[in-house]
């Protein structure tokens, strides 16, 4: 899809649009990441590495705010996000490993 720059847009539905669309596009790249995060519970596993780690979660929330702040995304907004989508990834793992492992 090609996108128009936010600043030249001239309607609501056409800016609704776009934001739909977006939106669709992060559901994909969302759903990508569960995959992901499916098969981390399976090596997870294997490895001894508790679900949570919470090292690891620092160091994702860190580069997350880096990340955000260079793309002109409030680190704020992005670190809240990405909390509450660990939340529920680490919760979708524990179903897999419990809450037994390394913080790895």
């Amino acid at each position: 899809m090609t996108r128009t720059p936010p600043d030249q847009i001239l309607t609501m539905a056409e800016l609704r649009a776009q934001i739909d669309a977006l939106d669709g596009a992060l559901l994909a790249l969302l759903a990508e990441r569960q995959a992901h995060v499916d098969r981390a519970a399976v090596l997870k596993r294997s490895e001894g590495i508790s679900a949570a780690a919470p090292g690891r979660v620092a160091e994702v929330l860190a580069r997350v705010r880096a990340r955000a702040d260079a793309a002109g995304l409030d680190p704020g907004i992005a670190e809240a996000m990405w909390r509450v989508m660990i939340e529920g990834f680490i919760a979708r793992e524990e179903q897999v490993l419990g809450k037994d492992g390394t913080d790895a």
